[in-house]
């Protein structure tokens, strides 16, 4: 078969080899596996012409995904699979898989069969023929249609465009988009700043990027979903939430600080309730009941942050979580007595028990956030 002649332009320019592919498409899944055999099919027919290959990169999706996948890929040497194990989150994937390709092109497309793959020759032809840096499969320009959306998500969706639009300078119509081509060298540049935790990689990448990207936007009719469940929960969106605050403070905080501040902020409300029901229930002292409601507030933190700052690496079982529990709790030490130590002073000078109660809570966030990272969840 006859290759595409932008495909053959730019495997010159790239000096690729014969039989390189030209373009990697990657597909990040978590429980699939009653879609990814499809998605692949209809993507090899569309593609007719192009050197492309298909990277598969599963999160451990329990249904057997990556099981699936590598069985195609025994079949079709167009296809690999990544299994990741221990790591969770869809920009993670979508970032492990674009550089794990060597073609100049990457896309990503989800493997729901939502995106419509007929777009992809077109987004192609726009990249390799240097009239985009990016072309975006956009649900919001004239053109489009909206299938594959209850109506909540669809308002969730417009109000979240508008509001990375507002806050980023973002000029997309949908800049929320997870349909997507581009360069790779564009990935490779912006990589060491873009977050792994997320929903949507597309808003990061041209938030992140040295320079300035010619984008493209194309309509398509976005499909119903044909097998599983979406991955859209409220995680999803305060990960989005702390990834535009992220991007607006110019990467200065990282989204996972964020989220551990967000949990921070809860626990202050679960040590001030400790603190008021030891000091008028218990009838105890002023430091015995922050001493307590200090450690009440960070079992409560452990286990929040558990769930959602390190849902990517969620300690699970019993040895799990009490290993967890008890290097949190002596990484936090030199906070504790931080706190005490400034509440007891403060509730001393003018015994305002709830200003002094705070200010103590306060005091080691960021000692227990990078220390925390390192010895509880491991992170580096």
């Amino acid at each position: 078969m006859n290759e595409h002649p932008a495909a053959s332009r730019l495997a010159a320019a790239a000096g690729l080899p014969a039989g390189r592919p030209a373009l990697t498409l990657v597909l990040p899944t978590f429980n699939e596996s009653g879609n990814l055999a499809e998605a692949i099919r209809r993507v090899g027919q569309v593609l007719a012409g192009v050197g492309w290959e298909v990277i598969v990169v599963d999160d451990d999706s329990p249904d057997g995904t990556s099981a699936l996948a590598k069985s195609i890929a025994v079949e079709n040497p167009r296809v690999r699979c990544i299994r990741r194990v221990g790591r969770r989150g869809l920009a993670g994937a979508c970032i492990e898989g674009m550089l794990a390709s060597s073609a100049p092109v990457v896309a990503v497309m989800d493997a729901d069969l939502q995106h419509d793959e007929a777009l992809l020759p077109q987004m192609y032809a726009l990249i390799a023929g240097g009239e985009a840096d990016v072309a975006v499969g956009s649900r919001f320009v004239a053109g489009s249609e909206v299938k594959g959306l209850s109506r909540l998500r669809e308002f969730a969706s417009t109000v979240a465009n508008e509001t990375a639009r507002r806050m980023l300078g973002v000029t997309l119509a949908d800049p929320m988009s997870g349909f997507f081509m581009l360069r790779r060298e564009i990935v490779d540049a912006a990589a060491p700043k873009l977050a792994n935790q997320g929903f949507k990689i597309l808003l990061d990448i041209l938030s992140v990027s040295p320079r300035t990207l010619k984008v493209h936007e194309l309509p398509f009719t976005f499909r119903d979903r044909v097998a599983g469940e979406s991955k859209l929960d409220s995680l999803v969106m305060l990960e989005f939430l702390g990834l535009l605050v992220s991007r607006y403070l110019g990467g200065a905080l990282p989204v996972r600080f964020f989220m551990f501040a967000l949990v921070g902020l809860t626990g202050v409300v679960v040590h001030l309730i400790s603190l008021r029901v030891g000091i008028t229930v218990g009838r105890l002292a002023f430091n015995e009941a922050q001493l307590i409601a200090t450690f009440v507030a960070m079992t409560w933190n452990f286990f929040l942050n558990n769930r959602l700052t390190y849902s990517d690496r969620r300690l699970r079982g019993f040895w799990g979580l009490t290993r967890g529990l008890i290097t949190f709790y002596l990484v936090c030490s030199v906070g504790v007595v931080g706190n005490v130590g400034i509440a007891g002073w403060l509730n001393s000078l003018d015994q305002t028990w709830w200003i002094a109660g705070t200010a103590g809570a306060l005091v080691g966030a960021v000692w227990n956030f990078s220390a925390t990272a390192m010895l509880t969840w491991r992170v580096h």
